[in-house]
């Protein structure tokens, strides 16, 4: 079906305007935009900032050490083990 023309169609009167519509003279300009979305976004951030800066740094050392003993056979691995570890503490069944 091929469209050609807008005959029965209502036309929108430009001086309608709903009561959510914002006028572009009080609409936020796109700088206190962006500054508001930066300032949400550091409120959701803290916690996990927070709780990062209290974790230990990782040991570099210990994880070569353990990459060497995997390489080596002295560690076993068990993928199975470890994916129903992961469902385990994501809240699947195991």
């Amino acid at each position: 079906m091929k469209i050609t023309n807008n005959k029965g169609l209502p036309r929108l009167r430009e001086s309608t305007r709903t009561s959510r519509e914002v006028p572009v003279s009080d609409a936020p300009t796109a700088a206190s935009a962006s500054e508001l979305s930066g300032d949400l976004q550091l409120d959701v951030l803290k916690p996990a900032q927070a709780a990062l800066a209290q974790l230990d740094e990782v040991d570099e050392a210990r994880v070569a050490e353990i990459r060497a003993a995997l390489a080596k056979g002295s560690i076993k691995f068990d993928a199975g083990k470890l994916a129903g570890l992961i469902q385990r503490y994501h809240g699947g069944k195991s």
